[in-house]
């Protein structure tokens, strides 16, 4: 940010028109923040206390403990426990967000290029970007900022070097757009489509595009495809643009033709035929492309200049993807793209890593930025200094001129060939290892090197997708009601430390393990949550005293000799409590009452940190009935035990399926499993009666094509001759079999996967570590990707095909499958 762009603290308290409290009127704001724990510059940082799903002021003693001595807040603060803090008092801190970055955006008179739809829109982003970095000093929106939040956090980027904006505005529901074309305020507006994302938040069709069409309102240039346009709705803009694959159309294509990993598109233009080789070959990058297409036109770009810089586009990398590297090291590949925001962003997920003590950052010359030289790797220098990085590893000619400025330990190369050649030296281990690279370096290279070798049956976990789904049910929540989550069996088959990570770095109070070791190893990677252990075995007692972890007592046994254990200077040792009220499984009876509470109150070595129960059909109306009946038992005996005891322990009796339909019972804490990972009986009813669930698919297993044969009419396929084609046609091998989790009930037809967007049912048995289906008619050849499951090929599907519930379809992905897990 220019000095030009610098506000002081008083300034913004006019500008929001908020009423200030100031130790240092005068204090230079430089960056906005709404997350205490995501800080660069915390001393010139102001922190907006937003109330959303979780309230900003909460985290107001975090912030301020992390360096931030300004604050934007809606409520009253006890504010001479923060001496040196300067405050703003509004009404609703977005609402003043959003009012300081439309006076920002209002000093800069630069074309923005404004983009929304339901698909597309940050490929879109991302490719213009590549298509316009030669001619303009463009500022975007970080990855996918493009929220009620994010567009103001993108805007406020601009300064005065910027002479062109490309920023993305999303919605979910009615009244979304107005305040956030208010603060993009686009000369030209680009559509990219009208799909089914974010449906449930329309009455229809209709209604989504007239709520996306008011962020053009005013703009020069309407850039869109009367394919979207799906009602009577007046187009907005002086000039409109249109590109079309069926329709007539500025931009007209005509024909689409594959050419192996290219892809030609003909078109009509201007009167004349013009076409384009792409780099792509999938409908979504074919229509982006168009769309990039249409937009270089509308600027005024030549045909032949917009192909020649069309055939260069390169894959854009929206997610972090982290992975096991070699020698016990976690790798996180962020080897697209290569900017300070995504820096910042890339280096937050990183210090989410608790699992290895160092951290590591490899990192390429940064380019087309805006910034001298010096002035771009001094801030890189400071950036690394706050997120705590231990080590940097430098690659190309730029950022090893500038090593002198970094004070960490630190090495350098002058190309990525000269790393690899090299790489023996830097001895990697035990340690997360961030790999942030601009394009042109290669970077895929260096991933590979240190990606530990499997096999090509991948489990793929969208860590967003999990945080969506956590936040899904929170806000079902009153306020201070707690939220335990299950981690057991490998966190459902997704995955250890790296789900835990997540769940604590989001602030869930309480995690649950089935066993010792599951609790050990998230311990030994660094997870400081409290723990439940719900099988706590006497041979791991120990283990647990040493760990810290918090024991499920469900017997008078376990109990007993669990106090018999502990040494006696152990005092308000964690444990909590299981009541039986009709699952039978584990838990105290009701006659166990008395001599339970008896024990409790005579012991000072121990606390009862919660009473809880299981309830057997959250999920099912026609148990009602029961469940109410259980949770009056167990209220009664919760009362038995807390009248014993000098303090409230905490009440808890939902699981997943409780929280979606029993609002009345979420008690002090609830118990979130299966949920996280997008399933939720309950929901799942509702949404076959019509209604959508909101929740997001998190897991996606996939895998590659070994094979490809031919096969005659009568001939068998597989062991014990089960599998044939009765008229012949195609079969493919996939690398995948029940050694992989894939059960040998899918066999012969019973199981599908998803090859080239069809569904190709199994031929055969299931062997052992692969299968064979049937892509009679589809266009498949070796080393193509297969879908197990995913959003569109469910594990609520798969689990129907074979009688079973998701849990287990989940819980089956072996741990050979190599985990991938993603983060935007």
């Amino acid at each position: 940010m220019s000095k030009a762009d610098i506000y002081t603290i008083e300034q913004i308290a006019e500008i929001i028109k908020g009423k200030g409290l100031f130790v240092n009127k005068d204090a230079c704001i430089t960056s906005l923040v709404i997350d205490s724990r995501t800080l660069s510059n915390a001393p010139q940082a102001l922190f907006f206390s937003i109330k959303a799903q979780r309230d900003g002021h909460q985290f107001i003693g975090n912030a301020y403990q992390n360096g931030i001595r300004n604050f934007v807040v809606s409520s009253d603060i006890a504010q001479d426990q923060y001496p040196e803090a300067n405050w703003i008092k509004v009404g609703d801190a977005l609402l003043a967000l959003q009012q300081l970055a439309i006076h920002h955006r209002a000093k800069h008179h630069l074309k923005v290029l404004g983009i929304t739809g339901s698909n597309g829109k940050t490929v879109v982003k991302e490719w213009l970007y590549q298509l316009l970095a030669a001619d303009f000093n463009i500022v975007r929106s970080p990855k996918s900022y493009n929220s009620q939040i994010g567009v103001p956090l993108s805007v406020w980027q601009i300064n005065n070097s910027h002479n062109l904006g490309i920023f993305e505005a999303g919605i979910s529901t009615v009244g979304e757009m107005e305040r956030l074309a208010a603060i993009i305020k686009p000369s030209i507006g680009i559509l990219t489509n009208i799909r089914e994302a974010h449906d449930e938040g329309f009455a229809n069709k209709a209604e989504k595009l007239k709520e996306k069409l008011q962020l053009f309102e005013g703009v020069e240039t309407f850039i869109y495809s009367p394919e979207h346009i799906v009602a009577d709705i007046a187009l907005p803009g002086k000039k409109k643009f249109a590109w079309s694959f069926n329709q007539a159309a500025d931009l007209q294509i005509v024909d689409v033709l594959n050419q192996g990993t290219n892809t030609i598109l003909k078109a009509k233009y201007a009167e004349e035929q013009f076409e384009v080789t792409i780099p792509f070959t999938d409908a979504a990058s074919i229509e982006n492309a168009v769309i990039c297409w249409a937009t270089l036109l509308a600027m005024g770009y030549t045909a032949q200049n917009a192909a020649n810089r069309l055939s260069k586009l390169v894959k854009v990398g929206m997610r972090l993807q982290l992975i096991n590297g070699i020698d016990n090291c976690s790798l996180i590949d962020d080897s697209y793209s290569a900017d300070i925001s995504s820096l910042s962003i890339a280096l937050d997920f990183l210090n989410q890593q608790n699992q290895h003590p160092k951290r590591t950052l490899i990192l390429s010359d940064l380019h087309e930025t805006g910034k001298s030289a010096d002035e771009l790797y001094q801030e890189i220098s400071l950036l690394l200094n706050q997120k705590k990085i231990n080590r940097l590893i430098g690659i190309g000619e730029q950022i090893g001129a500038h090593q002198h400025l970094f004070k960490i330990e630190s090495s350098f190369y002058k190309d990525t060939e000269h790393f690899l050649a090299n790489i023996s030296e830097q001895n990697f281990h035990n340690e997360t290892i961030l790999v942030k690279g601009a394009r042109k370096f290669g970077f895929e290279q260096v991933v590979k090197r240190l990606t530990q070798k499997v096999h090509d049956t991948v489990l793929e976990v969208n860590l967003n997708a999990l945080l969506a789904n956590l936040q899904f049910y929170r806000s079902k929540l009153s306020p201070g009601v707690k939220t335990m989550a299950m981690v057991k069996a490998f966190s459902y088959g997704s995955g250890s430390f790296e789900i835990a990570n997540l769940l604590q770095y989001h602030k869930v109070d309480y995690l649950a393990v089935a066993y010792v070791d599951e609790g050990i190893a998230l311990r030994k990677a660094g997870i400081s949550l409290p723990i439940m252990v719900m099988s706590p075995e006497p041979s791991a007692f120990d283990a647990m005293l040493r760990y810290q972890l918090e024991p499920e007592i469900y017997s008078l046994e376990v109990l007993q000799s669990f106090l018999s254990f502990l040494p006696r200077d152990v005092v308000d040792f964690p444990i909590h409590i299981k009541l039986d009220t009709g699952m039978h499984r584990l838990g105290f009876e009701h006659y166990h009452m008395a001599e339970l509470a008896a024990l409790l109150k005579n012991t000072q070595q121990l606390e009862v940190v919660s009473i809880f129960t299981h309830l057997v059909a959250t999920d099912d109306k026609q148990h009602d009935e029961f469940t109410q009946l259980q949770v009056i038992w167990y209220e009664q005996m919760y009362e038995v035990l807390a009248n014993y005891l000098t303090y409230k322990p905490i009440r808890h009796v939902l699981n997943t399926s409780g929280i979606s339909r029993w609002a009345q019972y979420h008690f002090d804490m609830v118990r979130l499993g299966i949920g996280l990972y997008g399933f939720d009986a309950a929901l799942e009813a509702q949404k076959d009666r019509g209604r959508a669930d909101g929740l997001r698919t998190v897991a996606t297993l996939k895998t590659t094509i070994t094979q490809v044969k031919h096969i005659y009419a009568n001939e068998t396929v597989g062991y014990g001759r089960r599998g044939s084609l009765p008229n012949g046609g195609q079969i493919a091998t996939v690398k995948i079999g029940y050694a992989d989790g894939y059960s040998r009930a899918f066999g012969n037809g019973v199981g599908k996967m998803l090859v080239d967007g069809k569904l190709a049912p199994t031929v055969g048995a299931i062997c052992m570590d692969m299968c064979m289906i049937d892509i009679t008619g589809l266009n498949v050849e070796v080393g193509d990707e297969v879908i197990v499951f995913n959003e569109e090929h469910s594990i609520v599907a798969l689990a129907k095909e074979i009688n079973t519930i998701p849990y287990e379809i989940l819980t089956n992905v072996s741990q050979r499958v190599k985990r991938v897990y993603y983060y935007e």
